[in-house]
């Protein structure tokens, strides 16, 4: 019998001591770059010992030095300058209460999220390699024998980091997909596995294109899935992971697209795995959609529902 192989989707809570040096650099404050890097090095060590522990089979450096699983991308590419407009997502101004009680109560400090002023190119590798180091490093240490590393999708960047450079969107996308492709490939040739996330094929529908139609919204996620595909061009789809999510907050999520509706689009995508949300009560009830629409689902497309919710405060009895 072959057993079930559990993984996450990427990112997982960092110490203090990491908190502190992440927001350090975000602000332009001065910080020890040889401290920093020993910070990262033994945050990923731990963050991997304790994924091992867990039984996690395939396990991440759970992001550890990016200050965002999107916008890390402003530090690590040329074009990016000043601060963009944010918005509220549509369903939190359906209840201005609680849209209220939130701002009051505060979150996390707020990171930059600057437009796309100029060219789009990577600056080099070095932090990349870096992150890919550790994680090899610490998968050696502890025995964990298959890894993988996210990176940002086209689409989840313009999604926070808006363009005011390219002609159009289309344009933008495609500069994006261009510039993000050597990121993509050195992950799969440092014999890691490559996680897209692409919120921006769900969550984007009420953030940045609530005023649109579901049907106009369809058609800007197949444009990114295009994008997408074009950066992946010439990389083995069975070493793709593409995740996918209506946000990671706390809300009514009563403005979710309904996963029917992006599940063509999501289909077309040039990657063997899909995760996506499966144990929230707005979208628990959709593992219909992939009984329904089985065969439509390629053969060799892999289903990898998430099966924990993390945005509540409830534990998960283990029975």
């Amino acid at each position: 019998m072959t057993g079930i192989l559990t993984t996450h989707v990427g990112s997982l809570p960092r110490s203090q001591e990491v908190v502190d040096f992440l927001f350090a650099r975000e602000r332009g404050e001065p910080y020890d770059q040889g401290a920093f890097d020993a910070a990262m090095a033994r945050a990923v060590g731990d963050t991997v010992r304790r994924q091992v522990e867990a039984g996690i089979d395939i396990v991440s450096d759970g992001e550890t030095s990016k200050i965002s699983y999107a916008t890390y991308v402003k530090d690590r590419y040329t074009g990016f300058e000043g601060d963009s407009p944010r918005n509220a997502p549509a369903d939190l101004k359906l209840f201005p209460g609680y849209l209220k009680r939130l701002a009051e109560e505060g979150g996390t400090p707020q990171y930059a999220r600057p437009m796309c002023t100029g060219e789009v190119r990577p600056k080099g590798q070095d932090e990349l390699m870096k992150d890919i180091s550790n994680l090899k490093a610490a998968m050696a240490a502890h025995g964990a024998e298959r890894g993988f590393m996210n990176a940002a999708s086209p689409g989840v960047i313009s999604l926070f980091l808006p363009n005011a450079h390219y002609p159009s969107r289309e344009a933008y996308l495609a500069a994006l997909a261009d510039a993000m492709r050597g990121e993509y490939r050195a992950i799969v040739d440092a014999g890691l596995d490559l996680q897209l996330d692409c919120p921006d094929l769900a969550l984007s529908r009420h953030m940045l294109f609530a005023d649109l139609s579901d049907e106009e919204f369809v058609r800007i996620a197949e444009s990114h899935v295009e994008a997408l595909n074009h950066a992946l061009e010439g990389i083995d789809p069975a070493r793709v992971r593409v995740h996918i999510c209506w946000g990671n907050y706390e809300g009514p999520h009563v403005c979710d697209i309904d996963m029917d509706k992006v599940f063509p689009a999501l289909m077309k995508t040039r990657a063997r795995h899909l995760l996506f949300e499966t144990s929230n009560p707005r979208h628990a009830h959709e593992w219909t959609v992939f009984r329904d629409r089985r065969a439509e689902i390629p053969d060799d497309k892999v289903l990898v529902p998430g099966v924990i919710d993390s945005t509540t405060n409830f534990v998960e009895h283990a029975e």
